[in-house]
């Protein structure tokens, strides 16, 4: 499964050196910074290592963020925030955006693009694992547990930190609602992909099956019309690519409808059910083609190359015959001229996202050493001023080769 996931880019970030200089009035404070400077390089090298797997960036996010904690909240734990919540000045670019970066004075501000790109690691390392010849039944566990996980981190940060934020985020900006949501959408509809390939290679019941399906392609509908209203020329290829997802999931319910619908000798209305399904997978394959050939940020899918999309073509061509042949045979019911109505509603194997918090304060903060920053002898002339208008260098992802496709099979 291969680039079977659109990605969208990471976020590039300004370099920070946390120097305060005469603020800092103690080798220990002065150690915190060091160790701020540190641990925040040390993760974003982590994004793009292709040896860098949950546990080792579970550890350096919780070496990072309990720091950065330092600045944001009183280590009191009442609800005031820290006094040195708007000493930095912290530069992020967005997924969609390009390299003019959004600047903010603000250390939430900082907490969430961070997160945010924590969240979209864990997306990329479920593709790559995802992509892996002969995928074990651990390794998509993996794939499943990073997704829900990833979800769990945007849905975490939507809630709880980035109302927090004086300044709010710009329209079509990563951290606006709208990109919000479908990212933890198409977590979840991911996810979801993982358990129906599960439920086929484990030959569950094909109403179960179809009630996955039918809930998944209802996640990218809701992901791609989350996405509608904004700029086109941003959001046109990850549109395509959820529409698709859609159209082929749509295709994957009513097929497996039709089956269950053949073994309650309804084989008329499996019949238009299976027609249903065929034009549903035409769609997709047309849109496979458009897709790709769609500028926009992000790594290109290929979904049509697969064996687990061209398979479904196959089984619904195979269907579809054996119920006109039982028809001509046994049945002999008129095939309704209307699809049937697909309300179904999965009871198994829907994925919620995993629930995140932030790592408390780190045990080397103390008021002691918060009292050695001494806001006072902050330089008056503040060079740190946000300069927006100036680009930032992508990040340089690693280049993931196709590998031989395995058709999805979990062994």
């Amino acid at each position: 499964m291969t680039h079977w996931f659109h990605r969208n880019p990471l976020k590039a970030t300004a370099p920070v050196s946390f120097n305060y200089y005469a603020v800092v009035t103690t080798p220990a404070a002065s150690k915190i910074c060091n160790d701020l400077r540190s641990s925040r390089t040390r993760l974003l090298e982590l994004f793009t290592d292709l040896t860098c797997n949950p546990e080792m960036m579970k550890n350096a996010t919780d070496s990072y963020f309990s720091l950065l904690q330092g600045f944001i909240n009183s280590l009191d734990n009442s609800t005031q925030e820290s006094k040195l919540r708007y000493i930095q000045n912290f530069k992020w670019t967005d997924t969609l955006q390009g390299h003019v970066p959004s600047a903010q004075q603000d250390a939430v501000f900082e907490l969430i693009s961070m997160a945010f790109n924590v969240a979209l690691w864990y997306t990329k390392y479920a593709s790559r694992l995802a992509g892996k010849e002969n995928i074990t039944e651990d390794e998509a566990k993996e794939v499943h547990r990073s997704l829900k996980i990833a979800a769990g981190i945007f849905k975490h940060l939507k809630e709880n930190h980035i109302p927090k934020l004086i300044t709010p985020a710009e329209k079509g900006r990563d951290l606006e609602v709208r990109l919000i949501d479908s990212y933890i959408i198409q977590c979840q509809a991911e996810a979801q992909e993982v358990t129906i390939a599960r439920a086929i290679e484990l030959k569950h019941n094909p109403g179960l099956i179809a009630a996955l399906a039918y809930e998944t392609a209802n996640f990218y509908q809701r992901a791609d019309h989350t996405l509608s209203s904004l700029e086109p020329a941003y959001t046109i290829k990850w549109r395509k690519y959820l529409h698709l997802k859609m159209c082929f999931y749509t295709a994957y319910a009513y097929c497996y409808h039709g089956q269950t619908l053949l073994a309650s000798d309804k084989c008329g209305e499996a019949i238009r059910s299976l027609q249903e399904s065929e034009k549903f997978y035409s769609k997709a394959e047309a849109l496979c083609k458009e897709y790709g050939e769609t500028k926009g940020p992000g790594t290109t899918a290929k979904p049509s190359g697969h064996l687990f999309f061209r398979k479904l073509g196959s089984l619904v061509k195979n269907t579809l015959e054996k119920c006109q042949r039982e028809n001509g045979f046994i049945y002999f019911q008129k095939v309704p001229t209307e699809a049937p109505q697909l309300e179904l509603k999965a009871n198994y194997g829907l994925v919620e996202p995993v629930p995140f918090e932030f790592p408390p304060v780190n045990a080397h903060w103390t008021p002691e050493i918060l009292a050695a920053f001494d806001l006072t002898k902050r330089p008056k002339d503040d060079s740190a001023k946000p300069k927006p208008e100036e680009e930032m260098k992508p990040v340089k992802e690693p280049d993931i080769k196709p590998q031989k496709d395995s058709g999805c099979h979990i062994s």
